[in-house]
């Protein structure tokens, strides 16, 4: 795959034969950076109040925190690099209202004073929508990115009536404190776009997991790992039409729908009802909901949390 120091131009795109062709990168990401998808033993995942054995493991990946810091000052520019982000997040709000109305129990879960904590929430596009919410009543948001950080501060700051829902910290998942009471956890823990960036997927889905409450939710996005995706996501996105800013993506980290949903209902035990939403970004009209194309593009993943009885 190319390198990710962002330096490739158009002229490259011609030389495709020269690349690790995605068949060959589907060999080396099941052996490398998706091995832990494919190769963890199955367990429970980790209770709230479980430690790290290792206090000095992260998942974040320092290459990708640059990238990341260089784009902040465009962050909420909707015509911006992240454009596609701005264009994208209604979709986020319609996924979990979904997530939720599927449930059927009895009583239903509340539809109000929900809490979210949006994991890797960059500059804030989505941790200020859900907090503007009237059923939510609060949004941690995380980000180890502190130029990142600083930009999402400092545009909420612009609406005061963000200040009692919505609090920032600049902090990757290992280093927030773990729940230690029910009352501690959330109900949408939200980690869109984030994944296909961090260093040890799987690990990574263990810090997140122990935050969501009994009968909570856990909701991401990502890619899956195809012919189609590299082209769309490398080649057209990033070197033709350049609607993502170059070195954004990594095709050898992205991780396919089925291996998700192996992840959470065999690899690990106390997770349920899995659902999954394909969407395709069609220039000119936006991103739109696309039966079956999780197979091979972008989609929404989410499972919820057993509750206990």
């Amino acid at each position: 795959m190319p390198p990710r120091n962002g330096s490739r131009s158009l002229a490259s795109s011609a030389r495709l034969l020269r690349r690790p062709s995605p068949a060959q990168n589907t060999r080396i990401a099941a052996t490398s950076l998706n091995k832990s998808f494919s190769t963890s033993t199955t367990r429970a995942s980790p209770p709230p109040t479980s430690q790290p054995t290792d206090a000095a493991f992260t998942t974040v990946s320092p290459d990708e925190v640059s990238h990341f810091n260089a784009l902040a000052s465009s962050w909420w520019d909707p015509q911006g690099p992240s454009r596609i982000l701005h264009l994208m997040n209604p979709l986020r709000h319609d996924f979990i209202r979904s997530c939720r109305a599927s449930v059927l129990d009895d009583p239903p879960p509340p539809s109000t004073g929900l809490k979210y904590l949006d994991v890797g929430c960059g500059g804030g596009i989505f941790a200020e929508s859900a907090a503007r919410l009237p059923s939510t009543a609060s949004v941690t948001a995380i980000d180890p990115s502190p130029e990142v950080l600083s930009v999402a501060k400092a545009h909420a700051r612009r609406d005061p009536a963000l200040a009692e829902k919505l609090s920032y910290a600049n902090t990757s998942i290992e280093q927030l404190p773990l729940p230690q009471t029910p009352q501690e956890t959330f109900d949408v823990v939200s980690v869109f776009e984030v994944i296909e960036h961090v260093s040890y997927p799987a690990e990574f889905l263990d810090r997140c997991t122990p935050f969501v409450k009994p009968g909570g939710w856990l909701v991401l996005s990502t890619i899956a790992r195809t012919w189609t995706s590299w082209l769309t996501t490398n080649i057209m996105a990033e070197d033709v039409l350049r609607i993502v800013p170059r070195g954004t993506h990594d095709w050898r980290k992205y991780i396919n729908e089925e291996e998700m949903r192996r992840h959470f209902l065999q690899k690990r035990t106390g997770w349920a009802e899995p659902r999954c939403m394909g969407v395709i970004y069609i220039p000119g009209f936006g991103w739109k909901e696309v039966s079956g194309s999780e197979k091979f593009g972008n989609y929404f993943f989410a499972v919820r949390r057993v509750a206990e009885s």
